[in-house]
Parts: C-alpha cells; structure tokens; sequence
C-alpha cells in the first residue's frame, strides 16, 4: 500500500472513531481537524517522495503541498497570489515549482503561533512570564527538516508575504509574532544563531548532537547551537525593517523590541574591538569564544576559539561564522556588515519617524562607521578584476578573495540594498566571483552549476546562488538559463540546499524552505522586473502589494 493510501486510511479510521459532525465536519467526513492533522505525515519524509498531480510540463513535477488540514497556517491571499502568476506562467514546471515553494514556509514551518494573551496563558506552564517574556502574539518559524529557528532563515522565509501583510491581518500577525519570537531570542542570547522552540510552546527542545564550549555561556533548553554570525543580528534587524515598511504598523515598537536593540548594539560594540590594545599592544581576550569537538575545520574557530586576530581602528564589526555557519578565516566578514550597515540605517530611519531620535542616533552612527570602513577596508584592487570587494579581510591588509552561496553574499549585495546593480565595484566583483577563474567555490558540471561554499563541498553548488544571480541581472538571457538551471535540478518540485555538479539526483535537503522561499521572491522579482520572461510577448508586470 503506498504512502498516501495509508494515509488516507488512518483518517477514515479517525473518522469513524470521533463521532464527530456538524461544526467540525471540515472534509465532509465528520473529521475533528485536530484529530486529523495527528496524522499527518511527516513533512521530512512527505518532502523526499514525488506526489499527484504532475506538472502539465516536460519534466512532470510533482505536487509536493500537504494536505490543507496538514498545513501549518494558511492564508487566502497568498492563494491568490499562486494562482495568478501560475495562471500566467508559459512554463508549467517552473510554475508546479512556484506552487510548492511559495507557501512553503506557511504549509510547513510554523511550528507554533499564539495571538492572544489567554491562549499563550493556557500553554504557559514554566513560569516565564515576569518582565514581560513572551507576551503578546508570538510565531516560531523553523528552518524546514530541522526543528530549530535561525534568526537568518525565518527572516528570509517571511520576507514574500511582507508585502501582503497590509492586505492580510493574519499574515500581519505572523510576521508581527514572529519579530516578537526574535526579539526575546536576542535579548537572551544575542551572539547565538538557532533557537530551541519558546518555553511557553510546550514543543520539546532538540538536541544538536554537537559538543560545544562557548562564551558568553546559553542554555541549551533555550539554543540549538550559538555561532556568532553578524548577519543572524541585522536579519532581526531587517524583519522588523521589513513589516514596518510594508504595513507602517509600530505593534512591534515595544520595550521588548527596543532592549533587543539595545543588547544588539552592545554586541556590535563588543565585536568592534580589535584583538590587541592599540595603545598597550597587549592581547585583549574577545568576549565571544566558540569551541567544537569535530574533524571539520570550519565547525570551529582556531586558536583556542578565538579565531585569527584582527587590527583595529577599521569602522568594521567582527564575525566569528559565516551565513552558512561555517567558521570565517579573517573575522570582518564583509557582506555581513554591509547587510548590518545597511539595516542599522534603514532602522534609524524608521526609529526617527516615530520620535525615537536618541536611539537613530546611535543606530545611524553605527551604521555610517561600517559603511565606511567597508569602502576603506574591503575594497581591494585585483591584478584580473580591477577594485574589488572582498570575501573577507582582517584590518591589517590580508583578504580572502572569493564567495559563498548563503545571503548576505557579495553577489546579493544590491538585493541588500548596500549598492546598485550598475556600481563599478560591484560589477567588477560580480565577473569575478561567477567563474571559476576568480572564485575558488564557483563550480560547473553537466548536470548544474553555480557558487557553493566550503559546507557542502566541492561539487555541490548551492540553487540560491543562482537565484541571486537572476535577481541581480538585468540581462534577459541570464536571468533564463538561471531559472532554466534551478528548475532542471528540482525533480521533487522543492528547491534544494546544493545539487551535485553530475547529477542533479545527488541533492541535500528535499525540505529546505529558506531556498523555497528565495526561488519564491526570484519569481516575483522576475514577474515585476521582466514579466515576458514568464508570462509572455506583451505581458504586463505583476506586483504584489
């Protein structure tokens, strides 16, 4: 009996065992929707099997959504939105693709969302609750197959409904939840990545399986894993940048929200400081230091947890990992203070409309002094290239050339809003870092190509590196052959982690809803930007908002 056949059974079962009608009669079956989502399969298993109906196109994708009752929240618009551009769509694998990763986040990720006092009271049982933890609605958004939130990914996940939240009150509330979630995450434990589900969600917390020596110390009840990466800060940054943007709504403006800024800024304040005392010369221990019992050399920082030392003086803000949680060589890690300049200044903006002018203030100089020591510092003059920006440097004038596929990468850097497609520098860097000839993780097969990075290996360059690509052009043909690449290599009808440079069947991760999200917002990017290439000769853009 195939899967879907047993499934199908055990709720026949459970429809006939509740005795349930009228009101809960949600399938015509007399099913009690809770009842029936217990039986729902898991979504890691769920994601690695092609489903029915097929796509109408030439690879015959498969239909990879749960079951509506299975689904972790849902929204009508967004429905909406799937069947307008997929309506329009000439390409129907690229369309089937669409249908799946759009809602993926909302069909598979919402682990757990309370949007009233009383509900989180009645699940509330640790006596958490003084100083205002975890009040109001709150949404714990996991990364997919791993049952954990990082501050990176959730962002990322939510940013293509940011623009429907204004139509949308109960998207806003999710979005608006989940700001709150990342706001008691930062001001607990501000230098970690991944979060344990909150206390008062009852979801059992999950062990990473990893043996860790970090400080500032966490508990690990409340953190899957604590790798400093800058850029997990300015996403927590960008999230509530984003919602306000999109809907002008301050719900979030609240003390909570205002003392994660304030433990943020004295983060970026702690990781400005250079590793030894530029008036004594001596070693000044960091206040971060991370340690991993593994055979991988990026799982770990070297010298005894410190990482390489760094010069001072450089505007520049220290990373300890990379987005792709792998250990960075020299610490200023330049797209990730772009992304943090960036949000800093977008946050002082929004913080100066509704009279906070003392907290702008700080948040604009923070954000100037990065920016500046970005142009300063991690601009380098390539012998091939020309000016450049660099992957990393460490203020004493060592670089590392090259770039990963994880956003905040160099190639996002417009998306990022730091600079403009057109900007010498950045085109300059965009030439080097797609080809192997300048970019040592730029990677070509057969069977896909792309950047990878040093967390997969070698041979598996990441989907997302190509979606950046398409999002970043203004060439028509390459913004095809990227979306052309990224929908041959998705057989499942869900966009992976990396795919093999052979075989697109040699894959990591079938349920990666970061990436589900990303190809997402690259098709409404496509649909505003160059609407024919999807839809048509002649075909008007389609914006959503």
């Amino acid at each position: 009996m195939g899967m879907m056949a047993v499934f199908l059974a055990i709720l026949a079962s459970i429809a006939c065992s509740s005795g349930v009608f009228g009101e809960q009669d949600v399938l015509g079956y007399g099913i009690d929707p809770e009842r029936y989502r217990a039986a729902c399969p898991d979504y890691r298993h769920y994601s690695m099997v092609p489903h029915r109906p097929l796509s109408d196109g030439p690879l015959s994708l498969p239909y990879q959504r749960p079951s509506p009752h299975c689904r972790t929240f849902s929204s009508p618009l967004v429905e909406k939105v799937i069947e307008d551009i997929t309506s329009q769509m000439k390409d129907k694998d690229l369309a089937r693709i669409f249908e799946n990763a759009f809602p993926n986040t909302l069909d598979t990720t919402v682990r757990w969302h309370v949007d009233s006092k009383s509900e989180k009271s009645r699940n509330h049982k640790t006596g958490d609750d003084d100083g205002g933890h975890w009040n109001g609605v709150q949404s714990f958004i996991v990364t997919g197959d791993i049952n954990a939130e990082w501050l990176r990914d959730s962002t990322n996940q939510l940013a293509q409904y940011q623009s429907l939240a204004k139509s949308d009150k109960q998207l806003e509330r999710l979005i608006l939840g989940a700001i709150n979630t990342q706001a008691e995450f930062v001001i607990e434990s501000p230098y970690c990545n991944a979060f344990q589900p909150p206390p008062p969600s009852e979801v059992p917390p999950v062990s990473n399986g990893q043996d860790d020596s970090v400080h500032p110390a966490y508990e690990p009840t409340r953190v899957f894993e604590c790798k400093y990466e800058i850029d997990s800060l300015a996403h927590f940054l960008a999230l509530g940048n984003q919602f306000y943007k999109s809907t002008g709504s301050r719900a979030f403006l609240h003390d909570r929200w205002y003392l994660a800024v304030d433990t943020l800024l004295e983060v970026l304040e702690e990781q400005a400081k250079p590793t030894f005392d530029p008036q004594t010369g001596h070693f000044e221990r960091n206040e971060y230091l991370f340690r991993r019992r593994t055979i991988a050399g990026t799982e770990t920082l070297n010298l005894g947890g410190i990482g390489n030392p760094l010069n001072g003086g450089t505007g520049l803000i220290r990373s300890a990992f990379r987005p792709s949680d792998d250990a960075t060589i020299l610490g200023y890690l330049i797209p990730g203070n772009a992304m943090m300049a960036v949000e800093l200044k977008r946050a002082a903006e929004m913080l100066n409309a509704v009279g906070k002018k003392e907290v702008a203030k700080k948040l604009q100089a923070r954000g100037d002094s990065i920016e500046t020591g970005i142009w300063e510092h991690g601009v380098v003059t390539h012998k091939r290239y020309g000016e450049v920006f660099a992957f990393e440097v460490d203020g004493y004038g060592s670089s590392i050339m090259m770039d990963d596929a994880n956003i905040p990468s160099l190639l996002a850097l417009p998306l990022l809003g730091f600079v403009k497609r057109d900007n010498q520098v950045y085109q300059n860097t965009r030439k080097m870092i797609l080809e192997q000839a300048g970019n040592p993780y730029y990677m070509e097969g057969k069977a896909f190509g792309g950047i990878g990075g040093p967390h997969i290996g070698l041979q598996h360059p990441w989907p997302m590196s190509r979606l950046v690509q398409a999002m970043t052009s203004d060439d028509d043909e390459e913004i095809s052959d990227a979306l052309k690449a990224v929908r041959s290599s998705s057989r499942l009808g869900l966009v992976h982690e990396s795919i093999h440079v052979e075989r697109v069947t040699d894959y990591t991760r079938s349920w990666f809803a970061w990436a589900n999200s990303v190809f997402a917002q690259t098709i409404l990017d496509v649909a505003a930007r160059k609407p024919h290439l999807l839809f048509g000769k002649g075909a008007e853009p389609y914006e959503v908002g």
